[in-house]
């Protein structure tokens, strides 16, 4: 969803990513960098540990394992010793119980690491959604339990990695982004706390989940909660995640310089902007919008509202903030307060991703009447109203096709197909309400086109210039 984000704000299309990272990876970039070699030189020296901590899938939304396999690899056959490893389950972007695929591979891969003389071992793990990727603040309680987990070693202790598996599988309701926090370790203690003189590399690429983590890690002065322990490492993160308040200060790759966004280019010609969505999509209509850039272009023609997200499994108040949302925007559009402005309903995300059926109709349903209420506001405004969407997710529930049940839409809940929790691929649409009609004006057919030309099309809805560094306008005059 950043990426669509980004996408919109720069009208632009810049390399993201899991693409940089699998490219400075293949071209041995990654390695040769500075952080990676003074890393690995801290923890030879020091005969200490190389920690690996991420989200381990391959849903190449947040990481993706080969990232990890390849880092391992390399770092066992530069002469590193011992590695610990700590997991967080997917679920999201990928199957809501779909972690026995990637622990299986990733034991696997581990044992061979073993077999050429390393000590590799898993140390610690839980779902993402229950600790460590938290994001926008929205709960540092999150965090709080994976430092204590990954750092300290504090925990309910397993064996094994798939023996902490098996024990949550008991629970059939549980599914893998909520799976508890968990340590590995015997009975003589857990085995992978963190310690001064470890190197430690968080694994994620993209930024909005990695922020926290990295901010525990690196920040002397830090207040979010008590570290109990606060361990002198040297942290990398993938990429430097903030490139306005420079978390971290380490880093593997280069991310992206998006120039020229949307949001400074209207603010530059002093055109007011009003930005606003709750805690868990506020970072996308302004950190991403604005081209991973923290903060304001020009205050004074800036307004960024934060509605707080409950602190809540999202299918339990599937309508979220979608009302308080449609409030504020409306009543600006009632006094005229902005000349553009930009919010998101983050329910068919957020309630999408938790797999619930009924509760992702509740979600939809609220944004469709929040839609209404935003339409009736335009026509007393005259208000030009722009809808589409960053992704796909509630267009598709389930991991199945129609084929594969039929009637499958009539079947009752408990015996449908396996829930979809992830992102869909499916292309997403966009509707252009002018209520004083469409004077002569009609959206281009052109079947590549995507979020990239959505800044051009505002523009010159607006009747400002384009600009050329923007994909085109979809705007036709007849």
């Amino acid at each position: 969803s950043e990426v669509g984000h980004n996408a919109i704000g720069a009208g632009a299309i810049y390399d993201q990513g899991a693409k940089l990272v699998s490219n400075a990876i293949e071209n041995e970039s990654l390695f040769s960098g500075e952080a990676w070699k003074d890393i690995l030189s801290g923890v030879k020296q020091n005969g200490t540990t190389l920690h690996f901590l991420g989200l381990l899938s391959d849903g190449n939304v947040h990481s993706h394992e080969a990232h990890l396999y390849k880092m391992m690899e390399k770092a066992v056959k530069d002469g590193v010793k011992k590695i610990r490893v700590h997991v967080l389950l997917d679920g999201r972007d990928v199957g809501e119980k779909s972690a026995e695929i990637y622990v299986k591979r990733l034991e696997t891969f581990m044992s061979e690491l073993n077999a050429a003389g390393a000590d590799v071992r898993v140390a610690s793990g839980g779902g993402r959604m229950s600790l460590t990727m938290d994001r926008y603040e929205a709960d540092w309680s999150m965090v709080e339990k994976g430092w204590h987990h990954h750092v300290l070693g504090k925990g309910e202790r397993f064996p094994s990695l798939s023996d902490a598996l098996s024990h949550f599988r008991k629970d059939p309701g549980l599914i893998d982004q909520y799976l508890p926090g968990f340590v590995i370790g015997d009975e003589s203690g857990p085995y992978g706390p963190v310690y001064d003189g470890d190197g430690v590399i968080f694994f994620n690429f993209r930024g909005d989940r990695a922020i926290e983590i990295s901010r525990a890690f690196t920040e002397e002065s830090f207040d979010a909660f008590d570290r109990v322990r606060f361990p002198k490492v040297m942290y990398a993160g993938m990429m430097e995640y903030d490139g306005d308040l420079h978390i971290p200060p380490r880093f593997l790759v280069t991310p992206p310089k998006i120039k020229n966004t949307l949001g400074e280019t209207l603010a530059s010609r002093g055109i007011r902007q009003f930005a606003c969505s709750e805690t868990q999509k506020y970072g996308h209509v302004t950190y991403f919008w604005n081209g991973n850039k923290t903060g304001y272009f020009d205050k004074a023609f800036e307004e960024y509202v934060e509605i707080p997200s409950d602190v809540i499994e999202f299918d339990l108040k599937p309508w979220m903030k979608a009302y308080e949302i449609t409030e504020e925007t409306i009543s600006r559009m009632k006094s005229g307060s902005f000349d553009f402005g930009r919010i998101n309903f983050a329910n068919g995300d957020m309630v999408g991703h938790t797999g619930n059926l009924e509760a992702s109709i509740v979600a939809v349903s609220v944004v469709d009447q929040m839609l209404g209420r935003l339409i009736d506001a335009a026509k007393k405004t005259d208000t030009i109203l722009l809808v589409t969407a960053d992704h796909g997710n509630c267009d598709q529930m389930f991991d199945a096709k129609e084929g594969d049940h039929p009637n499958w839409q009539h079947l009752p809940v408990h015996s449908l197909p396996t829930p979809k929790t992830s992102h869909t691929l499916s292309k997403v649409p966009l509707y252009v309400y002018d209520p004083k009609g469409v004077n002569g004006l009609s959206l281009s057919d052109n079947q590549e086109a995507g979020l990239s030309h959505l800044a051009n099309t505002t523009l010159d809805l607006m009747g400002e210039p384009t600009d050329s560094a923007y994909q085109d306008s979809l705007l036709i005059r007849t």
